[in-house]
């Protein structure tokens, strides 16, 4: 069995073992400079304590005279033991211009020549140096005597190295305590702020992390769908190509807030809504959209994930499959008709009345061609002659009258390539459906249907009911997606003006609803005639 390999260290736990040594460092670094820079402070020091010995004891007035006496060892040894004890040095020496020595700690030194440089002293300019002398390395000072501009004399005073180490080493103790405190106080805040970084991380390393990104990235190009990503403020934090594109935005639009995209206000409110939205259907300029939204919650809402699926050509579809279910249900009823007229004629036959049998089926087929002649007249584009006689059967059934207007007409052949039947059949007949939903019930059931065209500027559709007509305040809002006045049935209403809308809005065509003259609405579609141009097919 092949051994299995230790999984690499979290990306949090990398952090903290670099954290970790970077601040003992950092620490160790800021140690070891205090403790030189302590140190050097401290050999500064120490000379400045012992040039300010030196001149105080080249000043003194007793030393001047201690030097003019005829034996300047017995008045000078005492005085310089007494200034090493209270001035706190380690020694002071005093001596001829030559440098033989007339005081020192160790008498046995007396007399001889004093260890170290004296030449700027000689010149009556005082200095210190560091010097390893009878004491052992030392920090001294060395001042003239001077007497009316003559040196008489040298005054040398020092502290041993060794002194200044002791003093920084009792220093370094607290520094080494300060040090172990920063660096614990550093361990700690590293260790919280990698432990948040490793719950929000889930443990993953770089690798890990690295693999998810690129992983996400193809992702998001990949999936056709729309997909949407807000965070906690409702600003896009996210979008992929199919959710630009679906949603008809462009440009930079990650950091923007929802309501800025311009989108329409149903789709707006949904994407807004702190509730989530499972298959709702709405509506952009040119696209029938599933909207699904989910919040991201962590205990607390970080924001919201929205899928945009495209169903417009499916929305079509069912439209189609809605008017082939309803003219299968219109064939049913007129061969239920046409059968229950048979056993008339058979009847008839039968009870030897053959002319009164011709003459009710004649009328039967006169009345048949009668309104295939009415439509076809009117409107000899096949597709919507087909629609209006299908509708027409429909709207019988449900007990309201579908007249089609000779006005102006439509003929075959004038419609523009631009304009295809199937959106046609979208708008009027969408407008018919919602006409005979407000004419059923009323008082001489009526719908009206006008297909014309004025010039070859543009094509008319209007359709007027006899219902009860379009109350002002809310003639706007026939137009949005999910308004009716009508109890919403199995699958939903309120969706087929606003396709009718959208369908116009695609060919830069205008709706419109006014109130017809002899009551009810009147809903009229406008849509600009553009001739294809020459040697253009079909997009």
């Amino acid at each position: 069995m092949r051994p299995r390999l230790p999984r690499p260290r979290s990306l949090a736990g990398q952090l903290f073992a670099v954290q970790a040594v970077l601040l003992a460092v950092v620490v160790a670094g800021y140690a070891l400079f205090t403790y030189v820079s302590d140190r050097s402070q401290a050999e500064e020091a120490a000379g400045r304590q012992a040039m300010a010995v030196a001149r105080s004891v080249a000043d003194a007035p007793s030393v001047h005279a201690a030097i003019r006496s005829s034996d300047p060892t017995a008045r000078l040894q005492p005085y310089a033991l007494a200034v090493v004890r209270d001035a706190d040095v380690d020694f002071v020496t005093i001596m001829n211009p030559r440098g033989i020595r007339w005081t020192h700690p160790d008498e046995r030194q007396i007399g001889k020549r004093f260890l170290g440089h004296i030449a700027p002293a000689q010149r009556g300019r005082p200095f210190t140096e560091t010097y390893t002398g009878t004491l052992g390395p030392s920090v001294r000072a060395v001042a003239p005597v001077t007497d009316d501009g003559r040196v008489i004399g040298l005054v040398s005073a020092g502290i041993k190295v060794e002194a200044i180490s002791r003093r920084v080493s009792e220093q370094l103790t607290a520094l080494i305590g300060v040090a172990a405190g920063a660096l614990a106080l550093g361990a700690i805040g590293t260790y919280v702020v990698n432990a948040r970084l490793r719950r929000h991380t889930h443990g993953m390393n770089a690798t890990e992390l690295s693999h998810m990104h690129d992983y996400h990235q193809a992702a998001l190009h990949a999936v056709r769908e729309g997909l949407l990503m807000l965070d906690g403020q409702y600003r896009v934090a996210l979008i992929n190509d199919g959710g630009r594109e679906l949603l008809g935005v462009s440009g930079e639009v990650v950091g923007r807030s929802v309501a800025e995209l311009g989108l329409p206000a149903p789709l707006t409110g949904a994407l807004l809504s702190s509730e989530p939205r499972v298959d709702e259907v709405h509506l952009t300029a040119d696209r029938v959209l599933v909207v699904n939204t989910s919040p991201v919650s962590g205990g607390e809402r970080r924001g919201t994930v929205v899928t945009l699926r495209d169903v417009t050509e499916l929305q079509s579809l069912m439209g189609e499959l809605d008017s082939e279910r309803g003219f299968t249900q219109a064939l049913r009823s007129q061969a239920h008709e046409a059968a229950n007229r048979l056993h008339t004629v058979v009847s008839l036959i039968e009870l030897g009345r053959a002319a009164e049998a011709v003459e009710f089926a004649t009328a039967e087929l006169e009345l048949a061609q009668a309104l295939t002649d009415q439509v076809v007249a009117a409107v000899s584009e096949p597709v919507l002659a087909a629609l209006l006689l299908g509708k027409t059967a429909q709207a019988n059934e449900r007990g309201v009258e579908l007249v089609v207007s000779q006005e102006g007409g439509l003929d075959d052949g004038l419609l523009p390539e631009a304009l295809p039947a199937r959106d046609l059949v979208t708008i009027l007949g969408n407008l018919i459906d919602n006409a005979v939903d407000a004419a059923q019930g009323s008082a001489g059931a009526r719908v009206t249907v006008a297909v014309c065209t004025e010039g070859s500027s543009a094509l008319v559709l209007r359709v007027t009911d006899t219902g009860e007509g379009v109350d002002a305040a809310h003639s706007e809002l026939l137009f949005q997606r999910g308004y009716s006045t009508k109890p919403a049935g199995p699958g939903g209403r309120g969706l087929g003006l606003a396709l009718v809308r959208q369908a116009a809005h695609r060919h830069e065509g205008t709706l419109t609803v006014t109130e017809a003259a002899g009551g009810g609405a009147s809903f009229e579609v406008r849509l600009p005639l553009r001739p294809a141009p020459v040697g253009g097919g079909r997009a």
